[in-house]
C-alpha cells in the first residue's frame, strides 16, 4: 500500500502542476482575451472560401508576405490557413476549425452577406478578432477592411456611359450571384445606368469570376446575334470577354470595361500595337486588401481602440481602404511597363502601410 499511496500522491501533484501550466499557457496566448495586447505572438487564421481565381492566390501570398514581417518581430506565428472552394456551410466549418484551433484573429473573405453571421458571433464571443476583407458584411462582431466595391464599379460604369455618349446597348457579365462584392458592384452599376436612360442592357450573364466562363458566356451572346455597343464586366472575366470579342473579328470594337490584371493588359497592349480602335478601363481591385486587414487585426490585438469616425458603411462596421488607382488609355503605357515582366495573371495591387493602419487607432 505504501508504494501505491506514494505513487498516487506524485500523480496528483503532477496533474495539478500540468493544469497550472495549461492555465498559464492560455493566459500567455491571449486566445480568449480580445485586444488584450499582452498575448504576442498572435495566431491568425484565414478563411478563404473561393480559390478558383488568381486574385485569391495573390491575396494569400500577400497575407503570408506581410505576416512574415510581423513574425520577424515576434508579433505573430505562422498563419493558419483554411482555403478551399466551399459553399456557405463549408466556410462555416472553416471558421469553426479556426475557432477550435484557438486563433487570436480570423481574416475572412466571406462567401455570403449574412450566412456567416452566427459563426462570426461565435468567434467574437470567444474573444477572437474577426476581420472581413474584400467584401463588406453587416455581421455583428466583424470589422470590414475593404475597398468601396460600389465606388469601384461605379467608376468603370460612368466611364462606359461617357464613352458611349450616354446612349447605347450594353452587355453585362457579372461574377457570382449573391456574393457580397458582386451584389454591391452591380447595384452601383444599375444606379449609374438608371441615371442614363439612353443605356439599355441587352444581355446579362453570370460567369463566376472565371476567365473561361466569361469567354464562353460572351461567345454565346455574340453568336446569338445580339447587337451591342459596350460591355461592363468585372475582375477575372474581362480577359475571357475580350478574347471572345477578338475571336469574333469585329469590324468595330465595342467599348469594353477591362481589368487591372496582366493577362488582360497583354491583350490590350497587343491591340494598341495593332493600332486597333480599342478603348478600355480597369479599376485596381487590390488582392492586398487581405494583408491590409491583417495589419488592422494586429493593431487590435495589441489592445488599440479605433478612433471615432473611422468606421462607416451601412452597418457602421467598415474601414474603407483607398482604391489604388485606374488603368486607362492615357496611362496604360506607364502601368504596363511596371508590370509586364511579372509572372502569370498578376493583379495590380496595393496594401496599406503599417503607419496607415495605425492612423485608424487612438495612439
Amino acid at each position: 500500500m505504501g508504494s501505491s499511496s506514494g505513487g498516487w500522491g506524485y500523480s496528483r501533484v503532477a496533474t495539478l502542476v500540468a493544469a497550472l501550466a495549461a492555465v498559464l499557457l492560455v493566459a500567455a496566448c491571449g486566445g480568449s482575451s480580445q485586444g488584450s495586447g499582452d498575448g504576442a505572438p498572435y495566431t491568425i487564421g484565414v478563411s478563404n472560401g473561393f480559390i478558383s481565381s488568381e486574385w485569391r492566390t495573390q491575396m494569400i501570398q500577400d497575407l503570408e508576405r506581410v505576416n512574415k514581417e510581423y513574425m520577424e518581430e515576434g508579433l505573430t506565428e505562422e498563419l493558419v490557413i483554411e482555403s478551399a472552394d466551399v459553399d456557405v456551410q463549408g466556410q462555416i466549418q472553416q471558421m469553426r476549425n479556426l475557432i477550435n484551433r484557438g486563433v487570436d484573429a480570423i481574416i475572412v473573405n466571406p462567401n455570403s452577406v449574412t450566412g456567416l453571421n452566427q459563426v462570426i458571433k461565435e468567434a467574437s464571443d470567444a474573444g477572437i478578432v474577426v476581420i472581413s476583407v474584400d467584401q463588406e458584411i453587416p455581421a455583428e462582431g466583424a470589422i470590414n477592411v475593404v475597398i468601396d466595391q460600389g465606388e469601384w464599379a461605379r467608376r468603370s460604369a460612368e466611364w462606359l456611359v461617357e464613352q458611349l455618349g450616354g446612349e447605347g446597348r450594353v452587355v453585362v457579365i457579372n461574377g457570382i450571384a449573391g456574393h457580397p462584392a458582386n451584389e454591391a458592384r452591380y447595384d452601383a452599376v444599375k444606379e449609374v445606368f438608371a441615371q442614363n436612360p439612353g443605356i439599355e442592357v441587352v444581355a446579362e450573364a453570370n460567369a463566376n469570376w472565371d476567365q473561361a466562363t466569361g469567354q464562353q458566356k460572351m461567345s454565346n451572346i455574340i453568336s446569338s446575334g445580339t447587337e451591342f455597343d459596350g460591355v461592363w464586366t468585372q475582375d477575372g472575366m474581362a480577359r475571357g470577354v475580350l478574347q471572345a470579342i477578338i475571336a469574333s473579328d469585329p469590324e468595330e470594337f465595342p467599348v469594353v470595361v477591362g481589368e487591372a490584371r496582366l493577362g488582360y493588359m497583354r491583350l490590350w497592349h497587343e491591340l494598341r500595337q495593332q493600332d486597333r480602335d480599342f478603348s478600355s478601363y480597369g479599376v485596381i481591385n487590390p488582392p492586398g486588401v487581405g494583408a491590409s486587414g491583417l495589419r488592422v487585426a494586429v493593431e487590435m490585438l495589441q489592445g488599440k481602440e479605433l478612433k471615432e469616425g473611422v468606421l462607416s458603411g451601412e452597418a457602421n462596421n467598415t474601414i474603407y481602404v483607398p482604391i489604388p488607382g485606374v488603368v486607362n488609355d492615357q496611362n496604360f503605357d506607364e502601368w504596363y511597363q511596371k508590370v509586364k515582366d511579372k509572372e502569370g495573371e498578376y493583379v495590380l495591387d496595393g496594401i496599406i502601410s503599417r503607419e496607415k493602419a495605425q492612423s485608424y487607432f487612438r495612439q
